[in-house]
């Protein structure tokens, strides 16, 4: 008697499955609890998702699009903070200006 081993006749490449995962998308969720006498000293929740950037925006995923650090699109509303807080920065110089002046003029007299 002779043993055959089964093996699978599908032959999918690496990139045939890395397509399919991305189109489809895929989802790793895991909870890690570390406890001592039913005390929770350590709760670390894993959420990934792996998909194409279409997948995600289709399923309302798109934070990389208002990070500062990813989009140039983002840039212009940390311009305008920026020159916001300059503008704030200014405002309080003069009034602390003013302050020293007021005190100034009253010690002098």
């Amino acid at each position: 008697m002779t043993a055959q081993l089964a093996t699978a006749t599908r032959g999918d490449s690496l990139a045939d499955i890395l397509e399919r995962i991305l189109d489809k998308g895929l989802v790793v969720a895991g909870d890690i609890t570390i406890s001592i006498a039913d005390i929770e000293l350590l709760k670390i929740k894993i959420r990934l998702i792996v998909c194409s950037v279409d997948k995600a925006r289709e399923i309302g995923i798109d934070w990389w699009q208002t990070d500062p650090n990813l989009s140039s699109k983002a840039l212009p509303s940390v311009q305008e903070e920026n020159n916001a807080l300059k503008q704030r920065v200014g405002e309080l110089e003069e009034l602390f200006a003013k302050m020293q002046a007021t005190a100034a003029a009253a010690n002098a007299t």
